[in-house]
Parts: C-alpha cells; structure tokens; sequence
C-alpha cells in the first residue's frame, strides 16, 4: 500500500507511506476479542491528572504502562508505575516487530470508557521517543475517529476511523508537523481500549 487515503467531507488528503500506516484486520475477531478482555481485568488502570491553564485537571480517559525493567513513562510525573509484559501484550508486541521490523520495549494503554472520555490535541514529542518515533497503535472494541491536523494550518484537519483489531502505525516526520486527537462523542458509545507501542530510550542518552 503505497498511499493511506483519510476522507473528511469536502476532501481528500494522502499521507505518504513514510508517516503512515495501516493494518484494519491486524487482528481478527477472535484474537481481537481475547485481548480486549485480557487487559480490561488485569491492567491495572488509573485516572492521571494532568496540568491546564495552571490548574490540576484530571484525564478524561484511564492509563496503565507497561515496558521492559528501567523504562519508567517519559513523562516524568511518577504516577504510571511500569508493569512488567504479560504473555499476551509480549505477544502482541513480537508480532508488530516480526511483521514491520520495528523494535518496541514499551507500551502505554488508555481506556476510553464511553464518548465522554478523550484525549486532547497533541504531539508524542517527548525526548526519550527520539527526533522521528515509530508509534505503533492497536485498537480494541469501539470504533473511534482518530483526528489529525496540521500543526500550523489547522484547516488541514482529517479524520480514520479505528475499528476493533486495526493497527495504526506513525512513524517519520509526522510527529513534528501533525497533531492528533481522539474527540468527544455526542452519540453514546462502548469502551475503547488503545494500546501504542513505543521505543523508549534510556536517560543517559539524553545527558540526564
């Protein structure tokens, strides 16, 4: 697949393969279905809170992170322990590496418990992911729009919707130039859970 066509409703925008793709029967049903339930009863999930407009708000969605030994979430606020691989999420993590020849050795879970919880317009800029992160993005249970937007031209805004099973990886530039997001909903919806693999580098490389 050369191109990944993303539609909104006037236009349609391409991404090049270099920044992006996608996989939407990464999992089928049945492997789909087993993890889902897999980490809905044992992550062991949390509300963070987080700093807005010099006020301590919590997330609107529930996290939990797990990664090899040392590699504490790059965030720095202490509040995500990190919790060692389940065979099911190691599993998981092997079979993206083998398909797409990426190396992963952490992976940040969100749970969207209904279409209240979201998350907000952002960048994974942070130092220890590196000048051009691989991020790969499984999805489970509720399809759910994935939005971009141009960093500095927010008219250029688009939107994929991520089904039960599907495999979304952003790699290259696209951290730098785009934003993304996972919106609120005014229809109700079920659960999502959203698991993005990620490699985490040690502090010392960064002169801390």
């Amino acid at each position: 697949m050369g191109q990944l066509s993303l539609f909104n409703p006037e236009e349609l925008y391409e991404f090049p393969k270099d920044l992006l793709e996608y996989r939407e029967h990464f999992l089928n049903q049945d492997e789909a279905d087993r993890l889902k339930a897999h980490v809905l009863e044992t992550a062991p999930w949390k509300q963070r809170t987080q700093k807005m407009y010099d006020k301590m708000v919590l997330t609107p969605r529930l996290t939990a992170w797990y990664g090899d030994p040392g590699n504490a979430h790059p965030s720095g606020t202490g509040e995500l322990e990190t919790n060692s691989w389940t065979p099911e999420l190691l599993s998981l993590k092997q079979k993206i590496e083998e398909t797409f020849g990426y190396q992963f050795n952490s992976v940040l879970l969100n749970l969207y418990r209904d279409h209240n919880d979201s998350v907000a317009w952002h960048r994974d800029k942070e130092s220890r992911y590196g000048k051009r992160p691989v991020i790969a993005s499984v999805s489970l249970g509720q399809t759910r729009n994935f939005d971009f937007r141009k960093k500095d031209h927010h008219q250029s805004k688009y939107s994929l919707p991520l089904p039960h099973g599907s495999l979304l990886i952003m790699k290259g530039d696209l951290q730098e130039h785009w934003e993304h997001r996972i919106a609120k909903s005014l229809t109700p919806m079920k659960e999502r859970i959203n698991l993005t693999f990620r490699l985490v580098h040690p502090l010392q490389e960064f002169g801390t």
